[in-house]
């Protein structure tokens, strides 16, 4: 049904995805869900075709085109698999921090690994602070020529296969911004108690230790003691992007169900006939389309640098709402069909209220939105 979904970006580009999409992602997205399986082909042909890169500048190796490319990237990924879609999100964030943030000699050594595949993980959340990321009890002091990491970070998505670590720990001056490559001694992981999700299953989740854990000066990233704002930026930038991935649940969930409706035969029509399930995919795809013209929205305040807090968090907040939704709505008019192991509506429903609090809960986003009215 792809016809249905008009490209607001590259025709070329997104016809080019959707091709990927179906040869690669599709046909390996419920065995990925069902074993916990981190897509680590399919991360690294995505960086080979450039589109993991797709928005860092050509002086670094990338694309350096605009967001809506980048959200269209995510949506189409996520149309075949919104676990895949994650795992390059880790990328995208570690990327733009560092893109936004990081000094010369960060940018020149790491930027061009991008294009040529470096996976990333995010290192935020500790067991003991969740969401709040203004106290850590991960500490980092200067030593030399040298900062001295040390400490543990807990529930880190995609890190079983990252190459490379954003992470958050306090110094003196406060929450400060690090990049740690994965083999840097003193570093390692472990699966935690809580590691898999029921949802977005790209790998169990894993615990990040830093048993003094030794990088050299220029790997703190920006300022020391302004972490925080820093991260929240690249989140802003990621919502969008995360936002992108519950439209692309939406569309698997509406077409997936679509078919099937227009396929099967219950007392003497087909289901789709029935005028109450047509209102639910007339509803669907109202709801849907809205979301989607939200979330390029966003893609342009991204190109703008304008009102991106905003944006971004009111097209996470709907578009994640509207998958939850969908997903519902099309387990609903498939009956039986909808409720079974081997089709994909369960994973269409977990991964729907997985991102509904992870990447941003509904709350912190409202939370979001309701500071930036504040401030008018």
């Amino acid at each position: 049904m792809s016809e249905l979904w008009q490209s607001y970006s590259d025709d070329a580009f997104v016809a080019e995805v959707r091709e990927f999409v179906r040869e690669h992602i599709a046909p390996v997205a419920d065995e990925y869900d069902r074993d916990d399986i981190y897509p680590l082909a399919i991360a690294k042909g995505l960086a080979k075709k450039g589109w993991t890169s797709i928005t860092l500048s050509p002086e670094y190796g990338g694309g350096g085109r605009d967001y809506q490319l980048a959200v269209a990237l995510f949506e189409e990924v996520a149309v075949g698999s919104a676990a895949v879609a994650i795992s390059i999100m880790s990328t995208f964030q570690a990327q733009t921090i560092i893109t936004r943030f990081g000094n010369d000699s960060l940018k020149k050594r790491y930027l061009p690994m991008f294009r040529e595949g470096l996976l990333c993980a995010y290192a935020l959340t500790e067991a003991n602070h969740g969401s709040d990321i203004r106290h850590l009890d991960t500490k980092a002091h200067l030593d030399g020529n040298e900062w001295v990491i040390h400490g543990e970070k807990s529930f880190i998505t995609s890190g079983s296969a990252a190459e490379f670590f954003i992470i958050l720990a306090e110094t003196d001056a406060g929450v400060s911004v690090f990049a740690v490559p994965r083999d840097t001694p003193g570093l390692s992981t472990y699966i935690g108690v809580e590691s898999a999700t029921f949802g977005l299953r790209n790998g169990p989740h894993v615990n990040l230790v830093l048993d003094h854990v030794r990088i050299p000066a220029d790997h703190l990233v920006g300022i020391e003691g302004k972490g925080v704002r820093q991260v929240v930026t690249t989140l802003d930038y990621s919502r969008t992007l995360a936002a992108a991935v519950g439209i692309g649940i939406s569309r698997a969930a509406f077409d997936d169900s679509l078919e099937y409706a227009r396929g099967r035969n219950v007392f003497g029509q087909k289901v789709f006939d029935f005028q109450g399930i047509q209102w639910y995919f007339a509803e669907m795809l109202t709801e849907i389309d809205a979301a989607r013209l939200l979330v390029y929205r966003a893609a342009e305040a991204l190109n703008r640098h304008e009102d991106i807090e905003r944006y971004s968090s009111e097209a996470k907040l709907k578009a994640e709402s509207v998958a939850a939704k969908m997903a519902s709505i099309a387990m609903q008019v498939c009956g039986a069909h909808g409720t079974a192991t081997n089709t994909s509506f369960g994973r269409y429903l977990r991964d729907a209220k997985t991102y509904e609090i992870a990447g941003g809960s509904a709350e912190i986003l409202k939370n979001t939105i309701a500071r930036y009215l504040q401030k008018g």
